[in-house]
Order: structure tokens, then C-alpha cells, then sequence
């Protein structure tokens, strides 16, 4: 090859590799750009998931996108509960603009109530909706809110769904021996142990493995809980105790434990089926768990009738619900009294001590045949019961007592009363409802508020068809029902006439001015909870009318609209 031709080569060559450089840098320069857009769209499309975040059991990945976040340090933040807070229209952040003492200070209080179906599911659905942590309350603190409410009313089912969605959390050890706990004092053992499975296909706390261990010895499958009890022991989470109780249960020795065991209901139970002659006698510091245990297993006895404290002690425990009621009524029989002191019970009692006195009427009650003495015996009792502070006792017995009675056979004065005193185990909300055209509120139009994806078109022809019927009663008086069901319908969307002037109508309704803060605040969740305060131990339908509206109002501003719904089902039809 010649020399020129060589130089020639080399020109090319040169001009090549320029080219393929600039072309290499457009290349980047391009990428650079897609990079950008590619970046904007997932920037778009964390947008979207602010507007409905996705829980994914109990952490939510915010990659520093949503909007309550503002801090790295802040991403995936672990939360506890059970819905997604877009359930009930809640936000993750519900409780930004609560000071947490406050949420303490009111669930204090509501732990007090015997709150009623409506008032219940509302505090549930708003306290166990995923969300951050209040201000002034670790997320720690918060949990322990949640998990305390759950035991303290025993919501076994809500329970197991927490553990299911929430698989590690502070102070699970609690909620875990509580479930345990459960099913041991049931005395059903057959039972507890298969819900056991459940409990412990992720958990692993040595509590619960001890229980597991006796579940396989009570189903003879000995030699496998002796490989689960040498496991602990090498683990080190046995104790002498159980090992000497799991000897017994084996087979291997006799018991060497010298003392009943009660500082956990496990150690109690386990004494319990393995102490010979076992006998124990509970007081006002035993643990719940084990009144309840004793009371199922038939444990709890009365050897001396005249001891009184004892006696007295199983009332504590059955006015707190540890104790089944009935077994007083079954001491109650057994205190003697001569045939002079039942035939003058009435007016004997009252120079007896309280338990005598109580045990004499209802002995007397029971000798009675008369359908007017009876009544006044069980009223009386009533009387000495709620003087002790012990009216859980006794409210079952005598709605109970109250349905043997033939309506026709009691007397006219004691009509109202009985009918207060009967307890209805059939929820409001199972009652049948008859509708009444003629009133807004008790139309078929509140077929809206409790029909699941009731059509807003048939809605709005219901209403045009009930108000031709109400306009013709030139006396219609609208109530505070009537104005909140014409909000109600009002912000979802559907017409009302022109001739109700309902924002007139409500101007005679004041709302709490505190209560309006809070709405402007954008408080839902802690108004939430006030408004579960407000109805406390009622049921809705038995709330005042201007009650009901404001609540409702409160609910719309905020568009709490499974609550308003809630609410309207409840107090606007009437049931029979």
C-alpha cells in the first residue's frame, strides 16, 4: 500500500471516530431527555397515589411523594390498624391537626360507656383506620390505645384481623397472651387449642409456645411436645414450673410445684389439672382471667355459707362480668331463713346486712304467687342491688323475670315500667321498618341512607313524589329529621324543590360552636370520636331531633358519609 493511500486511511479513520463521538454524545444527550420525562411520569403517578394510598398490610411506602411527608426520615413509616383510611373517607394524615392528650383524654371516658351498636362502630371504624400518629403521641403510645380498646371489650375477631394485617408491632406479647388467655378461661381446651393454630403461624413468643406444647400433650402427641419443651428449654424461655407441670402431664414425675401458681392464667390453669386436691380461693385482687376461668370449669364453691366476705367478693366479680350472674342467685338459695322471717320478708330485710337482705327478697320472690307481689319483690331487689353499685347483677335477671309476665296479667301501673326494664337482644337495626309517606324523615326516601347503590334517579323521583303528597298538608311542619335528610340529599347530588327553603329551616338549629372548630379544622377523626361521646350508651333513634340534625350536618362538612348513613339508618325509620 503506498504512502498516500496509507494518509488517506488515516484521514477517514479520524473522521469516523468524530463522527461516531458526536453521535455517542447526542445519543446521551437523547437519553437525558427521556430520563427526564420518564422521571415526571412517575412523579405523576406517585401523584395519583396520594389520592388513595395503597396499604400493603401494616407498612405504607410513601417514597417521599406523599403530601403529609415532608422529611426522608419519615418514609415507611410502619402503621397500625386494620381499613384503609379511604374507607370511611379518612386521610393518613386525620389526626395531623389533634393534639394526641386530647385523643387519650376522650377514649378515657369513652372506656366508661357502655356504648351503644352506632356509637361502637363509629369509634372502631375511625380508631382502627390506618393513619399517622397525632401530635404530642408516639405511634407507640397510639397502638397501645388500639390494642387496649380491643381487650378491654374483648373483640376476639377484630383481634385476629390485627394480627393478620399487622404482623409485628410493639408490645404484640400482650394481645397475644390475652387470645390465649381467652380461650383457656372459656374451659373449652378442644376449642382453644385449634384457634392456637391461628395464633401462631408468625408468632413466635414463648408464652404462646408453652400453650402450644400443652395443646399437643392434651391431643397425645407427647413426643412431640417433649421435642418443643426441649427446644424452649435450650432456648431458655421455660421456667420450673412449667417444666415440673409438663413432667406431670407426661408422665415422667410427680408434681414437685409446692405452690399454685396465679401470676399468669397458664401457670393457674396448668396448677389447676395438676395439683392434687387443687383448691384455690379468689379475692377482689385475682385476676379477671382466672374468675373467669374458675366460673367456666365450675370451680367457684361456697363452703361455708356464712362467709360473707367471700360471698361478697363473687358479687364483685359478677357485676365486673368475670363471674356468670347466675351463680349468685344459686348462693342467694342457700343462705336459710326461717318460715317467720319469709313470711314478713318485706319488711325484715331492711335489719339484715345487705347480702341477707337481698338473698331474702329473692327467696321470698321465688315463694311468691301473686303477680303484683312478684313485681314488687323484683323491683325492690333491683333497689338493694343498685344501692351496692351491683345493677350488672341483677339488669339481665330481671328483663328475664320481666318476659315470663303475660302482658294482659300485669297491672296498668306497672305497664311502663316493665317495659323499661326489658332488655331486647334483637338489634334496632333487624327490626322491620314501616314507612309513612306523609312525613319526609319516615318516607321511603331513607331507603337511600341504608340501601347499598340506591340510584340517585330513583331517589330523586321518590322525593318529587313524596313532596306532592306533603304540600297538600298545609300544616307540614318540617322537622329537624326532615331538614337533615333535605342536606343530606342535598350534598350528594340530588334536587330539592324549590318551595323548601331548608337553609332557612336549619338556621333554627344551633350547631356547638366547638364542635364547628373542629369541623373547620379538619379534624374528622377527633370529631369523630366526639360525636361517639355525644351518643355514648344511646342508640341514635333515641337522640333529640336538633341532635340528630347537627351531627349530621357536622358529618357532611366533613364528607363523613358512611357515618351520616350510619346515623340516618338508624334514627330516621320507624322500626316495629
Amino acid at each position: 500500500m503506498k504512502l498516500s493511500d496509507l494518509n488517506k486511511l488515516f484521514f477517514f479513520l479520524i473522521i469516523f471516530l468524530n463522527l461516531n463521538s458526536t453521535f455517542a454524545e447526542e445519543e446521551v444527550d437523547i437519553w437525558k431527555k427521556d430520563s427526564v420525562n420518564t422521571l415526571e411520569e412517575e412523579d405523576n403517578k406517585q401523584d395519583q397515589k396520594i389520592q388513595s394510598p395503597l396499604i400493603n398490610k401494616n407498612k405504607i411506602s410513601t417514597n417521599s411523594i406523599i403530601q403529609e411527608q415532608t422529611s426522608p426520615e419519615n418514609n415507611d413509616t410502619l402503621l397500625y390498624g386494620i381499613w384503609d383510611p379511604d374507607t370511611y373517607n379518612f386521610e393518613l394524615s386525620m389526626w395531623a391537626n389533634t393534639d394526641g392528650k386530647n385523643i387519650e383524654k376522650i377514649i378515657s371516658r369513652l372506656n366508661k360507656l357502655n356504648l351503644s351498636e352506632t356509637a361502637e362502630n363509629i369509634l372502631l371504624n375511625t380508631l382502627f383506620s390506618y393513619s399517622y400518629a397525632p401530635e404530642n403521641l408516639n405511634e407507640k403510645d397510639f397502638l397501645d390505645i388500639k390494642i387496649n380498646w380491643l381487650i378491654k371489650n374483648k373483640k376476639d375477631d377484630l383481634i385476629e384481623q390485627f394480627l393478620t394485617k399487622n404482623r409485628d408491632f410493639p408490645n404484640k406479647n400482650k394481645i397475644i397472651q390475652y387470645l390465649v388467655d381467652r380461650n383457656i378461661s372459656n374451659a373449652n381446651i378442644k376449642i382453644g387449642c385449634e384457634k392456637v393454630n391461628f395464633i401462631g403461624k408468625d408468632i413466635k413468643d414463648p408464652y404462646l409456645e408453652k400453650f402450644k406444647i400443652y395443646c399437643l400433650i392434651f391431643n397425645n402427641k407427647k413426643s412431640q411436645a417433649q421435642l418443643l419443651h426441649d427446644i424452649l428449654k435450650e432456648q431458655k424461655q421455660s421456667d420450673k414450673f412449667f417444666d415440673n407441670a409438663l413432667d406431670v402431664l407426661l408422665g415422667v414425675s410427680e408434681n414437685k410445684n409446692k405452690k399454685i401458681k396465679d401470676d399468669n392464667l397458664l401457670n393457674f390453669y396448668l396448677s389447676s389439672i395438676t395439683f392434687p386436691d387443687f383448691k384455690y380461693e379468689p379475692n377482689d385482687k385475682t385476676k379477671k382471667s382466672i374468675w373467669e376461668y374458675m366460673n367456666a370449669a365450675d370451680l367457684i364453691s361456697i363452703d361455708d355459707i356464712n362467709d360473707k366476705e367471700k360471698i361478697k367478693n363473687i358479687e364483685i366479680a359478677a357485676n365486673k362480668g368475670q363471674v356468670d350472674k347466675s351463680q349468685i342467685f344459686k348462693i342467694y338459695k342457700q343462705i336459710p331463713f326461717d318460715l317467720n322471717t319469709l313470711i314478713n320478708a318485706k319488711t325484715v330485710y331492711q335489719s339484715l346486712e345487705k347480702i341477707e337482705s337481698r338473698a331474702l327478697v329473692y327467696q321470698k320472690f321465688l315463694l311468691s304467687d301473686n303477680t303484683k307481689n312478684k313485681l314488687d319483690l323484683l323491683f325492690l331487689l333491683k333497689d338493694l342491688f343498685k344501692k351496692d353499685n351491683l345493677s350488672n347483677v341483677y339488669t339481665e335477671f330481671l328483663s328475664d323475670r320481666l318476659k315470663e309476665f303475660e302482658l294482659s296479667e300485669i297491672p296498668e301501673n306497672y305497664l311502663s315500667t316493665v317495659e323499661r326494664n326489658i332488655v331486647s337482644n334483637k338489634s334496632l337495626n333487624q327490626k322491620k321498618i314501616k314507612f309513612d309517606d306523609k312525613t319526609l324523615h319516615k318516607s321511603k326516601i331513607v331507603r337511600y341512607f341504608y340501601e347499598e347503590d340506591y340510584p340517585i334517579k330513583k331517589t330523586q323521583k321518590e322525593l318529587d313524589n313524596i313532596y306532592k303528597k306533603i304540600k297538600r298538608n298545609r300544616n307540614y311542619f318540617y322537622s329537624a329529621k326532615d331538614v337533615a335528610v333535605l342536606e343530606s340529599l342535598e350534598i350528594d347530588g340530588i334536587k330539592i324543590p324549590k318551595e323548601i327553603n331548608h337553609k332557612i329551616l336549619s338556621e333554627s338549629y344551633n350547631i356547638p360552636d366547638s364542635l364547628n372548630d373542629l369541623a373547620e379544622k379538619g379534624e374528622k377523626g377527633y370529631l369523630a370520636l366526639k360525636i361517639v361521646e355525644i351518643i355514648g350508651e344511646d342508640e341514635v333513634n333515641n337522640l333529640d331531633p336538633e341532635t340528630i340534625y347537627f351531627i349530621t350536618n357536622l358529618l357532611n362538612k366533613l364528607n363523613l358519609k358512611e357515618f351520616r348513613n350510619e346515623i340516618l339508618s338508624t334514627a330516621l325509620p320507624l322500626r316495629i
